[in-house]
C-alpha cells in the first residue's frame, strides 16, 4: 500500500532529512555545496523555504551521494538511510565456513537466535546428533592431533545449545541416511558397528528430546534442498562449501522458512514411524 504525502508534508521532510544527513557527517552547506557543484545559496534557500517546492531530480541525487544517503530517503519514500548497495550489503553477506566441528560463526548465530525455533538442513549428517566415533572418523583426517580437543569443544558448545530454549526441527533426505547405512559414496568404509550405533543414537535422542527436536526424513526426488538453516526470524544461511550465505532481510528469511516448511509437509516418514524406520536400517545392516 503507497502512503500519500501532501506535498508541503513532503518538502518539510526533505528539509529535516537534508539537515539531519548534513549534521550526521559533519558537513556544512558551503562544503556540501562544492562536492554537489551548486551555489551556497542554492542550499540555503532549500533549507529555509517552508513552502511546497523541492528541488529537481538531478540535485536530489547529487546531495544524496554526496552525503552517502538514498535519494529515496531524502523524499521520505523509504525509512531506511543507506544507499541501496549499502543495504544489499547488510541484508546479504558471505562469511567464511571452516572445515571443523568447532565453528565460532555458526555457534555465535546459535547464540543470537537463542529461545528461537532453528531449523536445520545439513550438508550431510548433523554434527550435533553425531556420536563420538562419527565424529573421529570424519575430522580426525582433517584435525589430526587436535581432534580431541575439537570434540571436548564441539560437545561444550552443543550442550549450550540444548539448554538454550531453542527447539530444532531437522531435515535429512532419506537418500544421505540410505546411504549411511549402506556404507556407500561419502560413507564407504565406515564399519558396521559404528553406522548401527549412529543410527541408534538418531533414534534415541529423537525419543529422548521430542518435540523440542524433530527430525524430519523427505524424499529429495521429489523436493531437493540445499544445506541450510534458519534461525528464527532473524537469519537463514546458506551452505556453499567454504562460505555461508547470510541473508537477514526480513523477506528472504521468509521465503527459506517456507522453503523449510514445504520439506517438513513433504517428508516421507512420520514422527511416529522414525524409530521404527531408523530399526530397519539397522536391521539392514546386520543382515
Amino acid at each position: 500500500m503507497v502512503i500519500k504525502i501532501d506535498k508541503r508534508e513532503r518538502a518539510q521532510l526533505f528539509r529535516d532529512r537534508l539537515q539531519t544527513a548534513m549534521s550526521a557527517v559533519q558537513m556544512s552547506q558551503s562544503a556540501l555545496a562544492r562536492r554537489v557543484g551548486v551555489d551556497r545559496s542554492t542550499l540555503s534557500q532549500l533549507l529555509k523555504d517552508r513552502g511546497a517546492r523541492l528541488p529537481n531530480a538531478q540535485l536530489v541525487a547529487e546531495v544524496a551521494a554526496g552525503l552517502g544517503v538514498s535519494a529515496d530517503w531524502l523524499l521520505g519514500l523509504s525509512d531506511r538511510p543507506e544507499q541501496a548497495a549499502d543495504l544489499v550489503a547488510t541484508a546479504i553477506s558471505m562469511t567464511e565456513a571452516p572445515r571443523a566441528m568447532v565453528d565460532d560463526q555458526i555457534f555465535a548465530w546459535h547464540q543470537e537466535a537463542a529461545g528461537y525455533k532453528i531449523r536445520h538442513v545439513p550438508a550431510g549428517l548433523p554434527d550435533m546428533l553425531k556420536t563420538e566415533d562419527m565424529l573421529r572418523w570424519e575430522y580426525a583426517p582433517s584435525l589430526g592431533k587436535t581432534i580431541d580437543q575439537a570434540i571436548g569443544a564441539s560437545r561444550d558448545r552443543l550442550n549450550w545449545m540444548r539448554g538454550a530454549r531453542s527447539d530444532y526441527e531437522i531435515a535429512l533426505p532419506m537418500a544421505e541416511l540410505e546411504a549411511f547405512a549402506g556404507a556407500t559414496g561419502y560413507y564407504a568404509g565406515i564399519s558396521p558397528a559404528l553406522r548401527q550405533a549412529q543410527l541408534l543414537q538418531f533414534r534415541d535422542l529423537h525419543a529422548q528430546l521430542y518435540p523440542s527436536l524433530r527430525l524430519h526424513i523427505f524424499d529429495k526426488r521429489q523436493l531437493f534442498s540445499a544445506p541450510v538453516t534458519v534461525f528464527g526470524p532473524l537469519l537463514a544461511v546458506i551452505y556453499i562449501g567454504q562460505n555461508y550465505l547470510v541473508f537477514r532481510d526480513t523477506d528472504r528469511v521468509v521465503a527459506i522458512t517456507q522453503h523449510f516448511d514445504a520439506l517438513v509437509r513433504a517428508a516421507a516418514i512420520g514422527q511416529r514411524e522414525l524409530a521404527a524406520y531408523f530399526d530397519g536400517l539397522i536391521g539392514d545392516i546386520a543382515a
